[in-house]
């Protein structure tokens, strides 16, 4: 009776196990076709291997030498200062690697107050909290800011991060066209039926280095009784004359009533994100915000690197002013041969190719010249609209910036983007 048990139970076992088998099979060919699809339209992303720490020259694998990175979100060259990385160092020695916890339970040491803090202090805020990413800050923010009678309006080009954390709340959702202020307006007042309303903008968007004009949508705000929201990853630190972001650029500091950022770009480029604004929004946001609530402690070590990269920051603006200088350098020498670069002024320039192949062909050709910059196309980017898109860092010196444009025109007759 016991062996009858055993082959009837190996009988219906086996069907089971087919089937588990050829639903396996299955994904793996739904899974190999999306993939040479993308392979197909010559859009795969490749990730290239630094073997050195994050500066404006790095060692990549299977590359002989040093090379000019010219891609990286280090814009203040924090990465791997000194001092940085010493506080990092002093903080891992003095609260461990990590808490092994969230914030509520028993993951707040001092140095994350005295982060959030100093991050208040810096943006002219009442409070801050911490977020292990600005992706999880947005995804915490406008679920538990609004409600269903509440209503946010977005411009069409917002980091994806944005998109993601407004489609988790239940507000209703208006979409305005990409620095349309006639069509913000027209939505503002659509929207007057609802109890809250929430304009949210990048302040600089990452892919074409444009900037939202705070001035025109903090005065429609104004006039429809909204308030506003900026996302400031890729303007703090460096926009404005201390690097307080774009608000401090457009002298609008007091009319925004919402950031979110990043630690993770120009603040030592580690990790973590960050809300400031109003204390009772940081209470609540303590209360509700499922990303912070759910999610580990930002390790002490990040926290000690961001905390003195705001201080070197806030001690001089050194950094920040020259900035502008080898920015307008690079625009101005790459227009000048033929090229065309979005934006203007911000060190974010995305050289234009439109084609998605031509880019990623002409970014494997600068890296054999010694120079490090990836080519971006669908659907980080529209289709037809790829791009390489070069960042410009403090750290880069004068010459690195001309030898990255004479790659680039070199590279550009070889492929034809440029006669």
């Amino acid at each position: 009776m016991w062996a009858g048990r055993v082959l009837h139970a190996a009988l219906s076992a086996a069907p089971r196990s087919r089937r588990a088998q050829s639903a396996l099979t299955q994904l793996r060919g739904v899974l190999e076709e999306e993939l040479e699809a993308i392979r197909g339209a010559g859009t795969w992303k490749s990730e290239r291997v630094i073997t050195s720490r994050q500066g404006p020259r790095i060692h990549v694998d299977g590359v002989s030498g040093g090379i000019l990175n010219f891609c990286a979100n280090n814009y203040l060259g924090l990465s791997s200062h000194p001092e940085v990385i010493q506080a990092g160092l002093q903080a891992l020695e003095e609260f461990g690697a990590g808490l092994s916890s969230t914030r509520f339970i028993c993951g707040t040491q001092s140095i994350h107050k005295d982060l959030e803090a100093k991050i208040a202090c810096f943006h002219q805020r009442e409070d801050a909290i911490l977020y292990p990413s600005c992706f999880d800050a947005n995804a915490g923010l406008f679920e538990a800011l609004l409600a269903p009678q509440d209503a946010v309006l977005s411009d069409e080009l917002n980091h994806a991060s944005i998109i993601d954390g407004i489609r988790l709340c239940k507000a209703h959702k208006y979409r305005y066209r990409h620095l349309d202020m006639a069509d913000l307006e027209a939505k503002l007042q659509e929207a007057q039926k609802h109890r809250l309303r929430l304009v949210a903008t990048d302040g600089a968007f990452s892919m074409d280095g444009d900037i939202a004009p705070l001035r025109e949508i903090c005065h429609l705000a104004s006039r429809y009784g909204a308030l506003v929201f900026v996302d400031e990853c890729h303007a703090t630190g460096f926009l404005g004359a201390t690097g307080r972001g774009t608000d401090e650029l457009l002298g609008v500091v007091d009319q925004v009533t919402i950031i979110n950022s990043t630690l993770g770009k120009a603040l030592g480029g580690a990790s973590g994100g960050y809300t400031t604004g109003p204390g009772p929004l940081v209470s609540l946001l303590r209360q509700r915000s499922r990303p912070y609530l759910f999610s580990n402690s930002l390790p002490p070590a990040v926290a000690g690197c961001a905390s003195k990269a705001l201080d070197l920051l806030m001690e001089s603006n050194a950094i920040v002013q020259s900035m502008a200088a080898k920015t307008q350098r690079f625009r101005s020498k790459m227009e000048a041969a033929g090229f065309t670069v979005l934006g203007a002024s911000h060190p974010i320039c995305p050289v234009m190719l439109g084609d998605a192949r031509l880019a990623s062909c002409m970014a494997d050709d600068m890296l054999k010249r010694g120079i490090f910059v990836i080519g971006f196309s669908y659907p980080v980017v529209p289709k037809d609209k790829a791009r390489i898109r070069v960042q410009i860092s403090a750290v880069h010196s004068e010459e690195d910036i001309d030898r990255c444009v004479e790659a680039f025109v070199e590279v550009g007759r070889l492929h034809g983007a440029l006669p």
